[in-house]
């Protein structure tokens, strides 16, 4: 269960009194991961923010997360607005689906216990012991949605691109065309998604050419969309320095490099410059369930 901040206004957890004045210059992207009511990640939360200046806060808290089948879903979600998560999820199988997920996604993932257990532990000699399982009902959509996270997880960005017969789509694209968290919302649902970046000046992987099983989607973007993408990515790392990888020439060859590749290739593309994640996944479903439908 996901719910959106209440206070006001609506997405902002309010700031101390003492800072209310001060004018807001940056906005934090918080995900409150609990197992139960999510009143102690709230609290901790409200009360870090209260002491920190001119800082808005976009918030998702979600609730009673207690079995496998549900980290798919906050993965995608994390994908799709990053920013730092903090959670009490004490179960070790989904504390660690949930913390390399988020490794994978690049974005911060804090247990909001720690360090005061470990420091509890050391001061009383007792031993730390997590629960080591969530014990699941276990069912057929279970696994295939924890099957598939963990595919799209172990493929993501190129990795293991010289086998990719096993996912049931492959999205290729440039970078920040938003392949990763297209995966990781298709995965969300149980489909398998491998995401291979397309590198200028580089040939295509070989396991993706050869691949013949997969249906292989092509992702475009408007080049002028794309450089604003990657200055505000440079920006978010401190990087400030300029490229090819920012140049608008250059990513216009870039962008029109990989669609002619698309093209030769026949595969199918989306342009996703003025489509939200959630659109693009839908069209890539129903793709998959034409080219099912096709084959039967």
């Amino acid at each position: 269960m996901v719910t959106i901040a209440d206070s006001a206004p609506p997405g902002v957890i309010a700031a101390s009194p003492g800072t209310a004045t001060k004018a807001i210059d940056k906005t934090l992207v918080l995900h409150l991961v609990s197992h139960a009511s999510g009143e102690l990640v709230e609290l901790l939360a409200r009360n870090a923010i209260a002491q920190l200046a001119g800082v808005q806060v976009e918030r998702r808290l979600w609730k009673m997360v207690r079995h496998l089948g549900q980290i798919p879903e906050i993965l995608g979600a994390v994908a799709q607005a990053p920013g730092y998560v903090l959670h009490s999820v004490s179960h070790s199988d989904l504390r660690q689906a949930l913390e390399e997920g988020c490794g994978r996604l690049l974005v911060p993932c804090q247990f909001a216990l720690e360090p005061l257990i470990g420091r509890l532990a050391e001061y009383s000699g007792a031993a730390v012991q997590f629960h080591n399982s969530s014990r699941d009902a276990f069912d057929e959509d279970y696994y295939r949605r924890i099957e598939a996270m963990k595919y799209t997880l172990a493929h993501d960005d190129g990795i293991a691109s010289d086998d990719l017969d096993g996912a049931d789509v492959i999205i290729v694209g440039v970078s920040r065309a938003t392949k990763t968290p297209t995966c990781m919302y298709l995965a969300s649902r149980g489909i398998k998604a491998a995401n291979v970046p397309l590198v200028p000046g580089a040939p295509p992987p070989v396991g993706l050419l050869l691949a013949t099983g997969p249906l292989v989607v092509g992702l475009t973007v408007d080049p002028a969309r794309l450089a604003r993408i990657r200055s505000a990515r440079l920006k978010a790392l401190n990087e400030s320095e300029t490229s090819d990888y920012t140049d608008f020439a250059e990513l216009r060859k870039e962008v029109l490099g990989a669609r002619r590749l698309f093209v030769a290739r026949g595969w199918p593309i989306i342009d996703v410059t003025h489509r939200s994640i959630e659109q693009t996944s839908a069209m890539i479903i129903d793709l998959l369930r034409a080219r099912a439908n096709g084959a039967s």
